[in-house]
């Protein structure tokens, strides 16, 4: 459905962030792509998405297919006709406007009042706390509330992939299980998902294939319970030392300097 092939990205034509990266995001999958940050998930998402030219950055080398089609150089708004939206880091809902409001600016690229309708209802199952809130303005909402907006104006404008930026960030993890649980609903509805996150446990426990990126580029990917398995993901995103002891996220070295890690 969507391959991204030996991808280069370079920012004000001198600062080199992705170094051939490659992942693909199969037909009717969750697909983590897990790193630190400033690994490059959110280049590689910009580049997915055609907003790398707001921020000054640009394809140099490689590919994004989707369908068959090469859309690297597509606009934003042609991205999003085809079937791809995305979940922005941090939210990012029109916080003076109401909740139908955002809703509605999600299906600008439907035209089809019907189709709107539907989608609309879908949201609306999909997330019952949105009903009540309707008419409320959306900067009022819990975090969690807007992260459920946020996702939900995506889906209005009823995408083949979703892109999720970092959905658990700044969220109780009560809450990280209610999204986790939303994404493998939509998941379910016929929706791919690519699932970019820090939280390597929320994501490879609902993932059918994970990434691992460092330093713009994949340095290891497979089956999510064997990427769970590995003491190097157990150390780095877990905390974990091999003999099973916690310790701080602080006192974990950065993966990229072991050896053990890129053999």
């Amino acid at each position: 459905m969507l391959t991204v092939a030996n991808l280069e990205v370079v920012y004000n034509e001198v600062v080199l962030v992705l170094r051939g990266l490659s992942i693909e995001v199969p037909d009717g999958s969750i697909v983590a792509l897990l790193g630190a940050n400033g690994a490059g998930k959110t280049t590689a998402v910009r580049a997915i998405t055609g907003l790398l030219d707001v921020h000054e950055g640009d394809i140099t080398k490689g590919s994004v297919i989707w369908n068959g089609a090469d859309i690297s150089r597509s606009k934003p708004s042609r991205i999003v006709e085809a079937g791809i939206t995305q979940v922005m880091e941090g939210r990012r809902i029109f916080a003076e406007l109401s909740v139908d409001e955002n809703l509605n600016a999600g299906a600008f690229t439907v035209r089809d009042r019907k189709e709107n309708a539907e989608a609309y209802e879908r949201v609306m199952t999909l997330f019952p706390l949105l009903q009540s809130r309707r008419r409320d303005t959306a900067g009022y909402l819990s975090g969690g509330e807007q992260q459920m907006l946020a996702i939900g104006r995506a889906l209005m404008a009823d995408p083949k992939l979703l892109i999720l930026d970092e959905p658990s960030l700044g969220l109780a993890p009560m809450l990280i299980e209610q999204i986790r649980d939303i994404i493998v609903d939509i998941n379910a509805g016929g929706v791919s998902v690519l699932l970019i996150e820090q939280n390597a446990m929320m994501a490879l426990s609902i993932a059918h294939y994970g990434y691992v990126m460092e330093s713009g580029k994949v340095v290891m990917d497979g089956d999510p319970k064997k990427l769970l398995a590995d003491e190097d993901v157990q150390e780095f995103y877990l905390g974990l030392r091999a003999e099973g002891e916690r310790r701080s996220f602080r006192d974990v070295k950065h993966y990229k300097r072991r050896k053990r890690w890129l053999s």
